[in-house]
């Protein structure tokens, strides 16, 4: 593994195409009229807890699971996430 974590992967010109990933915090399903009536400083709750995992997604697919965290030195105060969980690229979890 390498200083990010990541382990090493194929030397294909394909492994320098940047992709999008998603992480999911939770989802909210308020009614149309409570969300029409949201103003600054409103809170949304969502459907998880702040211990639970977030999940990160490419475009629709489930890649892994892990917990928020928050970066120190150059970067301190950015979020990031450390991976608990990842999927099997062909079976999934």
């Amino acid at each position: 593994m390498d200083e990010a974590g990541m382990e090493a992967v194929d030397t294909s010109p394909f492994t320098q195409v940047p992709i999008e990933i998603t992480v999911s915090v939770g989802r909210a399903r308020p009614l149309v009229r409570d969300l029409l009536r949201l103003k600054r400083d409103a809170v949304l709750p969502l459907d998880r807890k702040v211990t639970e995992p977030v999940e990160l997604y490419v475009g629709d697919r489930l890649i892994a699971r892990g917990e928020l965290t928050e970066l120190d030195g150059e970067q301190a105060g950015q979020l990031a996430v450390r991976l608990t969980e990842v999927a099997h690229i062909e079976s999934g979890f």
